[in-house]
This record gives C-alpha cells, structure tokens and sequence, in this order.
C-alpha cells in the first residue's frame, strides 16, 4: 500500500488543522493507520491510531482530548484532526499502516508502510 499525507502548514498557536493520509495499490480497510511525528533532531514519536476496522482509536498523552483520528474506508483516507494546536506540536507529521493492527501505542519501528511526511507549524 502507498500512502500520501497532506495538509500540514503553518498556523498559529490554538489553531486547527486537519491531515489526511490517502492510501492507494492495496485493501485500505484491512490497514490500521498510525500517525506518528517528529521534530527536527528528535526521534518519531506515536501521536495516533485507528484499527484496521475502524472501531477502536488510541491517543498518546499529547494528543488526547486534542486531536481525533477517523478514517473513511470509501474514500481509501485517513484523517487526523488537530485543534487548539501548541508550538510543541511542531513536528513533520508521517500516516503509516500495517496489516490488521488494532489500536494501541504503536512504535515507528513496527509500522511496515510510511507515507512522506507533511510540515506542521505552530507559531506563539
């Protein structure tokens, strides 16, 4: 499966963003989609992820109540919406996948498909 992410950008501090992950040459709904981010000279990091089935999602720390995961099997898409954004949450953000994973706090190392990261940046 290929994946695209797009939608970063620059913003401002409490700021929203929405980010999509399109996904293409394979079964999308067979896919758990993680978002994961990394800042310049910083390891990447889980942010979030959706079961392959779409009926569970799970959220780092510095997302959750902030940002939301949804995917729409119809559209081959995932989403990760992110509201009252923070100068931390600067990082270029990556949509990976893995066959029938379940959402958990899932490592970079473990995801076998990347997309090319999209900028985000968040002003104070």
């Amino acid at each position: 499966v290929q994946l695209q992410a797009s939608g970063g950008g620059l913003v401002q501090a409490g700021d929203s963003l929405r980010l999509s992950c399109a996904a293409s040459g394979g079964t999308f709904t067979t896919y758990g989609i993680g978002w994961f981010r990394q800042a310049p000279g910083k390891e990447r990091l889980f942010v979030a992820a959706i079961s392959w089935g779409g009926a569970s999602s799970y959220y780092a720390d510095s997302a959750r109540g902030r940002f939301t995961i949804s995917r729409d099997n119809a559209k081959n898409t995932a989403y990760l919406q992110m509201n009252s954004l923070k100068p931390d949450d600067t990082a270029v953000y990556f949509c990976a996948a893995d066959p029938y994973r379940v959402a958990g706090r899932w490592s970079p190392d473990g995801m076998n498909y990347w997309g090319k990261g999209t900028q985000v940046t968040v002003s104070s």
